[in-house]
């Protein structure tokens, strides 16, 4: 069985602040809080070539993702940044704290608090969720012509998370 499975597992008994204690950077770590679902995510990060002081450069568009469990496709992750479970629930969060990835070419791991939720389901009652794990992402090179596209393949893994 895949470690992950066990610790997505593992964060839905036991809260989140005590399971990655020693792992998760303060600045995406929220205290107090229960995980209510950990699904890992599947996409591209979009990117598109823009001018910032007269300079070229990529700028992230979007993302798109899928979100899965237990090998499942169970929802999706967008631009926003969204999350929409299959079951119709969907919360979408603005940006709280950052951490450095793994490596230079991983995305950063993010903190994120809710700020709009529609609907009961599995994503009911959320109010943070977390980025980990993350595998890829990051834009690299020049970009030529201003309002080109490059997608960029990505993998993470997102805690959501609950307010005891």
């Amino acid at each position: 069985m895949d470690i992950r499975w066990i610790l997505a597992a593992f964060c839905v008994l036991f809260p989140v602040s005590s399971v990655f204690a020693n792992e998760l950077p303060a600045a995406i770590d929220v205290p107090n809080v229960t995980a209510i679902a950990t699904y890992h995510a599947e996409g591209v990060q979009i990117y598109e070539c823009s001018l910032d002081a007269g300079r070229k450069m990529w700028r992230l568009r979007e993302p798109i993702a899928s979100l899965i469990d237990q090998g499942e496709t169970v929802g999706r992750q967008y631009a926003g940044p969204t999350w929409e479970h299959k079951d119709g629930s969907m919360v979408r969060a603005k940006m709280v704290g950052s951490a450095p990835g793994g490596t230079p070419d991983d995305l950063p791991w993010l903190r994120f608090d809710v700020v709009t939720q529609l609907n009961d389901g599995a994503l009911y009652g959320v109010t943070s969720v977390q980025r980990i794990n993350t595998h890829g992402g990051i834009a690299a090179g020049s970009c030529d012509k201003v309002g080109t596209y490059q997608s960029i393949p990505y993998s993470a893994d997102y805690v959501f998370l609950r307010k005891d």
